[in-house]
């Protein structure tokens, strides 16, 4: 249950120092702490705890030091609190305690999208499209009241149980402004749509994978990436990711998307502005509830498939307040011939898994087929060391090598893990090893990292995605682990992560 959103780091935080925070202790004489629940990458630990006074639960965000340092999540969290909206998070107070500071929000008992992706898979349009106008109503009420959010990403968009959707995590700092947050809003629906996050477009690196891209590096359509993305979508997000083009206000861009939640449908007019009406004259559909839609699965398909039409940002922002006698354009309707192949899952044997170790032991590399039985609730697991990276001894990593039954393009790797806070990179070899120490070692010393995919650092939740750039061809891949995230349950020898299950996609 993630309670906070990836956003940059901050300078001086540092988590660690709050360690002596323990389960009952009540700050400023009202908050009770029940539960620590995560870490975020800003270095600023949350809470679940309880307003003894009206008795409530709440959420609390700590970080250390508090005064100068924390100036910024302060005043980001006293200026949200200002603007009341379902869709942004509530916020109840703001302590700066010198030694500490801390911000007492509403608790939301539900999941990051970030999450909700990596657990689901991608979205369908209707979802997509229902999400992404509640965080839009949200950025849009908070750009009139003259903020800007500055923290759009899918790890500070959560969805609860009951299926409402909140965006928290404000910030502040030199690259916030409204046009980011805008931009920011098609890198969400990118994210949803495909499960990967346009990073240069977006203007913030996170450890997601990247967005598919060309061999020219250019971004990668979302339809091109999966099957079942109309049109009208995919350019929408196309067009909010291109930077040659001008972006609509969050406001203009939230009136287009409560349209689209309601099932019209979009037609051009003879001056190229947007104009919605129902081809088949049936009567207007009646609004679906805001929230309960988001838990359904499936569920009746967005009414929108748009005859020889596609929507764009540059319809928003086109000016309709003056007719046009210019008749109406055929606009023909755009269709790929040759639709670019799907990225198909593999389903890894046990013989296609095992450590690799160089110096000192594979850790417990009788437990690596469980990392490929389809149960998460099984795990290979490292042994326990005095420091995440292994200690004070040579061992400078440990490998998992997934060897494919021939040479492949390989779209993704991803693990799940035990546990937040490993460093991991994807290395990929054209030639095997002898099952031996000297093998491993030849492995670590001649594997490259994978032409596309990124590192995770010690910020990385609990799901790794490595990307590719889906066009060279793999038959032995390297998850090369260099640090190990802390178990609070061990004292001796804490640093440890289990991988619960692996998973190959191939072109």
């Amino acid at each position: 249950m993630t309670q906070v959103g990836e956003g940059p780091r901050a300078a001086g935080s540092a988590a660690g120092a709050l360690g002596e925070l323990a389960v009952g202790d009540v700050l400023a004489e009202r908050y009770r702490l029940e539960e620590h629940i995560n870490d975020d990458s800003a270095g600023r630990q949350v809470w679940r705890g309880v307003d003894i006074v009206l008795r409530r639960p709440v959420a609390l965000v700590l970080r250390t030091p508090g005064g100068a340092s924390a100036e910024e999540m302060l005043s980001a969290a006293v200026t949200a609190s200002r603007v009341v909206h379902g869709n942004l998070i509530g916020v109840y107070d703001a302590i700066d305690e010198g030694e500490r500071a801390y911000v007492i929000r509403e608790w939301i008992d539900g999941t990051a999208l970030r999450d909700l992706v990596a657990e689901e898979g991608p979205f369908d349009a209707e979802r997509t499209t229902s999400v992404l106008h509640a965080v839009a109503d949200a950025v849009s009420a908070l750009h009139a009241s003259g903020m800007a959010h500055g923290n759009v990403h899918p790890g500070t968009v959560l969805v609860a149980a009951d299926g409402r959707v909140v965006l928290a995590d404000a910030r502040v700092d030199s690259t916030t402004s409204n046009e980011a947050d805008v931009r920011s809003l098609g890198a969400l629906a990118y994210f949803m749509l495909t499960g990967h996050w346009p990073r240069a477009e977006a203007g913030r690196a996170t450890a997601l994978p990247d967005a598919r891209r060309d061999s020219t590096g250019s971004l990668v359509a979302p339809r091109n990436v999966r099957a079942g993305v109309p049109t009208y979508l995919d350019d929408l997000v196309m067009d909010l990711l291109d930077p040659k083009l001008a972006l609509p206000t969050a406001q203009v861009l939230t009136g287009e998307l409560a349209r689209l939640d309601t099932g019209e449908r979009l037609l051009f007019g003879g001056n190229g502005t947007l104009r919605f009406a129902d081809e088949t004259a049936a009567p207007e559909p009646a609004p679906r509830a805001a929230t309960p839609r988001l838990m359904v699965a499936g569920g009746v398909a967005l009414a929108l498939v748009v005859s020889g039409l596609v929507l764009a940002v540059r319809a928003l922002n086109a000016d309709a307040t003056e007719p046009s006698t210019a008749p109406s354009p055929n606009v023909a309707v755009e269709v790929s011939a040759t639709p670019a192949p799907q990225p198909q899952a593999i389903k890894l044997r046990n013989d296609q898994v095992r450590i690799v170790a160089p110096v000192k032991d594979r850790d417990n590399e009788k437990q690596a087929s469980n990392m490929v039985d389809g149960n998460p609730k099984t795990l290979w697991q490292t042994t326990g060391y005095t420091k995440s990276n292994f200690g004070n001894t040579a061992k400078k990593g440990i490998g998992i090598l997934i060897t494919l039954d021939k040479p492949q393009v390989v779209s993704s790797v991803t693990l799940e893990l035990s546990a937040p806070g490993a460093s991991a990179t994807l290395l990929g070899g054209s030639a095997a090893a002898p099952d031996s120490r000297a093998g491993d070692k030849t492995i670590v010393d001649t594997y490259q990292q994978v032409a596309g995919s990124q590192a995770f650092g010690k910020d990385s939740g609990t799901t790794m995605v490595f990307s590719t750039d889906a066009s060279t061809q793999y038959q032995y891949l390297l998850v090369w682990i260099t640090d190990l995230p802390r178990d609070p349950n061990e004292s001796d020898y804490p640093y440890r992560v289990g991988v619960q299950e692996i998973a190959v996609e191939v072109q």
